[in-house]
């Protein structure tokens, strides 16, 4: 390995800094293998040489690009199945009794990394409601502009489609691009897409009835998961749903939610008068 420790100690302090993941001692492959890639595009055989030249002259583009390189982009269509089992069968029916027939549904997809889960999140409601991308709005976030953009094109390899995405959906909901499959317009017009950094002060949006928060909490130390999750209960509806990853849960952390069993799977919902 390549890394020196002054290099990995910079890198560590420019990722969390700009984003708030913890990088703990002993990520140092981790580093090597992420920012290695980059440095060979510029010809930079030695990511500590690639690191120094960043550090020595620092930009926004090549910082970006180091902490867009660290973070982590994992995901498939309807990754860990539970939750989405628990939206089309108990939360989706319950928003659609509380709600008026003229009001939209709002949904977050947050960490939305290459745009499987809020397209996840279209397929059902596009299969379960007359008219759903006039009825319900999702919207999609990620720190990575790469992944932005790459879920904003809404185009997916035959590896990445194979992953998770029913043969059935695949033809209802994708048309043939070359060697890609494209989401459909009823799916697209549903889903805006956007730059958000979870550890910075959050835009404008909601109110949210559901907000997808998933696999992205444990990459936080306790205050900064505090935080987030302060910050996404003020974007929710009072009545409103949050979804996190298996290995996540608010308790201990934040106790302004109550958690729901819903079959295999569990929900958060704002405490009244938190």
């Amino acid at each position: 390995m390549t890394l020196t420790a002054t290099s990995f100690d910079w890198v560590r302090n420019l990722v969390h800094k700009e984003s708030a993941i913890v990088l703990q001692p002993g990520k140092e492959y981790l580093v090597e293998a992420r920012l290695l890639p980059i440095a060979r595009q510029l010809g930079i055989p030695d990511v500590s040489e690639f690191v120094e030249s960043v550090r020595s002259r620092p930009s926004p583009d090549s910082t970006r690009r180091i902490v867009e390189a660290l973070t982590t982009n994992e995901t498939s269509w309807f990754r860990d199945g539970d939750p989405f089992t628990a939206f089309t069968s108990t939360v989706l029916p319950a928003l659609l009794a509380a709600r008026g027939p003229n009001e939209r549904l709002q949904i977050w997809s947050a960490a939305c990394s290459s745009g499987q889960e809020p397209y996840t999140i279209a397929m059902l409601l596009e299969d379960a409601l007359p008219n759903a991308a006039s009825r319900v709005s999702i919207t999609a976030t990620d720190l990575s502009r790469e992944m932005v953009e790459r879920t904003k094109a809404g185009r997916f390899s035959q590896l990445e489609v194979n992953r998770g995405l029913p043969a059935p959906m695949l033809v209802r909901h994708f048309t043939r691009a070359g060697t890609e499959w494209e989401v459909a317009p009823n799916l697209r017009r549903m889903v805006t897409v956007s730059e958000c950094n979870l550890a910075a002060p959050l835009p404008r949006m909601g109110p949210f009835d559901v907000v997808y928060l998933r696999n992205v909490l444990i990459y936080f130390d306790l205050p900064t998961k505090r935080s987030i999750l302060s910050r996404v209960r003020s974007l929710m509806r009072p009545d409103g749903w949050l979804f996190l990853g298996a290995a996540e849960t608010t308790l201990g952390v934040d106790d302004s939610w109550e958690r729901v069993v819903i079959g295999r799977s569990s929900a958060y919902r704002p405490l009244k008068g938190a």
